[in-house]
């Protein structure tokens, strides 16, 4: 699409934004809903049968519900996880479906329009979002529907230590459910790997410490260990443009916490002794920048780091001839080479634990927690569609529901696990995946990942492990829950003010001061690390820089929603 015509479509965004709130503002908002009028209604509870049997209605109830339609499912209402869930609750779904690529756009018209139904089942639900419409009565609290009806939600809740703190708004409560996907080389995703061939060759060690790690890629740069008789290697390498894909997160972090993961994520905060600090400004920062300028000055980091994409990496890594990668991250290594035994440039590289700094920092960051939820009810529900709409996300959290909606049926997409098939931590397997060697684009088995759901650690571990030698073609899931392990000892004891719930009436402005923050931090760090801004020079101008973008108003609004958090 052209730029004029995105910038056309944006604009007939933002004015039927603008009309439907206007005519919904004029209409008393969307207030007078069937719900509402019978808010004092007493429930029939005769329509259901107890808590925890199904089906869950005695006579089928009809329940609309807003989701996105996936490209590669055929058929939201003919799939067979669909038919599933309706004979298993006697619910019979309704469905308001959406192009993925337009759920976001679609949720924001329908909201404000007053034009939604009972139930979004899965709506990509910021906290903004959440706390907007909660306060407005467009979406009703879950507390008390949990409390009596969700029994695998509460157990959820009380299981997973940061999963309540992560829905509860500051006004105690939740109004929507979120996907819980515990990944564990997700959360321990801060890692760079070493070519461990190099390191054989020159009768190097994997470096434990800042200067170590210089040491070794100096060494990668000036001592030819692919052996052509070419300076050629490039020591270190990254992208800005992938989660986990930028190089200075990684070096940072051994001087202080940085969690700068990609553009849209990162807030240079941390919290000490309870009180919400900026790290940017600070003494650690500026040796860290000094370091990195160190390695960039002598051509240890590649210039190419702070600009290519995922492509660009595949290229040079699969390039024929000489090898000529020395270290790089985990989203560079998955990307660079494809994990079979036709590419075996895999199976030199070893991972390199958190280093420590020369003020004895040794930390990695750990990711996991909850940002959107998905499933929220709204106040067109009637008392009756709100119980059975808590049931129904109640049965999404079971394990045979969470099977059935991504694998599909049983003996079709997945099985039982046999005798001595192994998990990923080497125990009995539970389940195994029946690979198809010629998968289709397209299927209408399940829903993948869609709505609310529970994919524990225990839960994603417990599938059978493709191989249980970690460098073997299908060894790679294995591999990365190993090295993920030797990050675990060094996850950082100070905490990162990620995934608050920002106050509504600050919402927009802790968006705006925190945009350019983010821009102006890492442009200096590009300048500084390059060499373009002298650090020695030019330091205090920064800082000063950083006082004039309403720093202490940014600070002000991530303590308010910390201790907010806390109570």
């Amino acid at each position: 699409m052209k730029r004029q015509q995105r910038n056309t479509w944006a604009g007939m965004i933002s004015l039927l934004l603008a009309i439907t709130l206007v005519l919904s503002a004029c209409s008393g908002g969307s207030g007078s809903t069937t719900a509402d009028q019978g808010s004092d209604t007493p429930v029939s509870e005769d329509l259901f049968n107890p808590v925890g049997q199904y089906p869950i209605v005695k006579e089928q109830m009809k329940l609309k519900m807003f989701a996105p339609q996936f490209a590669s499912i055929e058929n939201m209402e003919t799939n067979l996880f669909t038919k599933w869930a309706e004979e298993k609750t006697n619910i019979k779904i309704e469905w308001d479906l959406v192009p993925d690529n337009a759920l976001n756009d679609r949720k924001q018209l329908m909201l404000a329009s007053g034009d939604y139904p009972e139930v979004i089942l899965h709506g990509n639900l910021t906290k903004e979002e959440q706390m907007k419409y909660g306060k407005q009565g467009v979406f009703i609290p879950l507390n008390d529907l949990i409390e009596q009806y969700a029994p695998n939600i509460k157990k959820a809740m009380g299981d997973i230590p940061y999963m309540k703190s992560s829905i509860t708004s500051p006004d105690g409560n939740i109004y929507a459910l979120p996907q819980v996907n515990e990944c564990y080389h997700c959360d321990n995703a801060l890692k760079v790997w070493m070519n461990k061939a190099w390191l054989d060759k020159l009768g190097m060690q994997v470096p434990t410490t800042t200067e170590e790690f210089y040491q070794v890629l100096k060494a990668f740069k000036e001592k030819d260990p692919n052996g052509n008789g070419k300076q050629d290697e490039i020591p270190l390498t990254g992208s800005d443009e992938m989660w986990t894909g930028n190089v200075t997160a990684f070096l940072m972090n051994a001087f202080i916490v940085d969690d700068y993961t990609e553009k849209t994520t990162g807030t240079f905060l941390r919290v000490v002794n309870d009180k919400v600090e900026f790290v940017a400004n600070t003494e650690e920062w500026k040796q860290g920048l000094e370091y990195l300028n160190k390695l960039y000055k002598e051509g240890l980091i590649d210039p190419a780091a702070f600009t290519q994409n995922a492509d660009a990496i595949q290229q040079l890594a699969n390039r024929e001839g000489d090898n000529i990668m020395g270290t790089l991250t985990t989203a560079l290594l998955s990307y660079a080479y494809p994990m079979n035994d036709t590419t075996p440039r895999h199976k030199d590289y070893v991972v390199v634990p958190p280093l420590k700094g020369p003020n004895g920092v040794q930390q990695t960051l750990f990711f996991g927690g909850i940002n959107n939820s998905q499933f929220a009810i709204t106040n067109k529900a009637t008392k009756e569609q709100q119980i059975a709409a808590i049931r129904f996300a109640d049965l999404m959290y079971t394990e045979e529901a969470i099977v059935l909606q991504e694998h599909g049926p049983e003996d079709k997409g997945w099985r039982m696990a046999k005798e001595g098939e192994l998990d990923l931590n080497g125990n009995q397997a539970k389940y195994a995946e029946n690979v198809d060697p010629n998968p289709k684009p397209t299927h209408n088995d399940g829903w993948e990942q869609i709505g609310p759901s529970l994919r524990t650690y225990d839960y994603r571990a417990s599938w059978a492990a493709l191989q249980q030698d970690p460098l073997a073609e299908g060894g790679y899931g294995k591999r990365l829950n190993e090295v993920s392990k030797e990050y675990e000892p060094y996850h950082s004891k100070e905490q990162f003010p990620n995934g608050l719930f920002i106050a509504l009436e600050d919402a927009d402005l802790s968006a705006q001061i925190k945009t350019t923050l983010v821009e102006y931090v890492k442009s200096n760090m590009a300048q500084f690390i390059t060499g373009s801004k002298d650090i020695s020079k030019e330091w205090d101008n920064y800082v000063k820089g950083l006082e004039g973008m309403q720093l202490n108003q940014y600070l002000e609004i991530y303590q308010k929603a910390y201790d907010s958090s806390k109570k």
